[in-house]
């Protein structure tokens, strides 16, 4: 049976977080200056990446909660104790300089288009809260008939649950569905274990996993899809 709907991850993929994550450190410390223990703005932002990274995984793991994992991130990147208050204050000038930088990939907007004879759904290991005022604020909100994020499941991709949870919101199987995302392990291998067809999209072209159906931009995806390529693919395409 063809593909039937496509299930999009946002950070990365449709949205570029990187890209506005580091803006958004750059003008804070230049309001602010550079936290003790590190030594340049570059540093700082890859500093803070890997924390966002340790301290989502603690709460995937149902050690915090979201606004625990997000106050202790602020904590470990500024080096100091805070309150709660403190921490949420800091964060939340983070987020107002991040929000101004906001942005689409440009390939959007146009695959977007090209697939307009598929359903199309979000499924973020965000909150929906926040993935929905995005996509909101990007004019895009209302191309996805489905927003599911791991904040209200309960359950994080990879986990097979989360992709399945996507698929009953579609009122589709597996089988019917495609994922893309940016994350080779998280997104793809996680929505093929889970009966998907994954489809990582490998914009910083790193490569090397043969065993993925793999694009580095997303105008290669409606060939894909057409072939229908669930069961294995090159590595490259285009």
């Amino acid at each position: 049976m063809p593909i039937r709907a496509v299930l999009w991850d946002v950070d990365d993929t449709l949205f570029d977080y990187s890209g506005a994550d580091r803006v958004a450190m750059a003008r804070l410390l230049e309001l602010e200056g550079l936290p003790g223990g590190w030594h340049t703005p570059d540093e700082a932002l890859d500093g803070w990446r890997a924390l966002t990274g340790r301290h989502w995984a603690r709460f995937a793991a149902g050690e915090t909660d979201y606004e625990g994992q997000r106050r202790d991130r602020v904590r470990e990147f500024l080096g100091r104790e805070l309150t709660d208050a403190e921490a949420d204050a800091w964060f939340r000038r983070h987020a107002a300089h991040y929000e101004a930088a906001w942005s689409l990939f440009p390939d959007v907007l146009p695959v977007l288009d090209l697939l307009d004879g598929y359903r199309h759904g979000v499924l973020s290991n965000a909150s929906s809260g926040q993935q929905d005022r995005k996509l909101s604020a990007l004019g895009v909100r209302h191309r996805f008939e489905a927003l599911l994020c791991a904040v209200e499941l309960g359950v994080s991709k990879p986990d097979p649950g989360a992709f399945h949870a996507a698929c009953e919101a579609l009122a589709l199987e597996p089988h019917e569905v495609a994922y893309v995302g940016d994350e080779p392990d998280i997104d793809a291998a996680g929505a093929v274990a889970a009966g998907l067809t994954g489809i990582w999209l490998d914009r910083a072209e790193r490569g090397g996993r043969a065993d993925l159906v793999r694009i580095t931009g997303l105008h290669q995806l409606p060939g894909v899809l057409s072939r229908d390529t669930r069961f294995g693919a090159s590595d490259t395409f285009g």
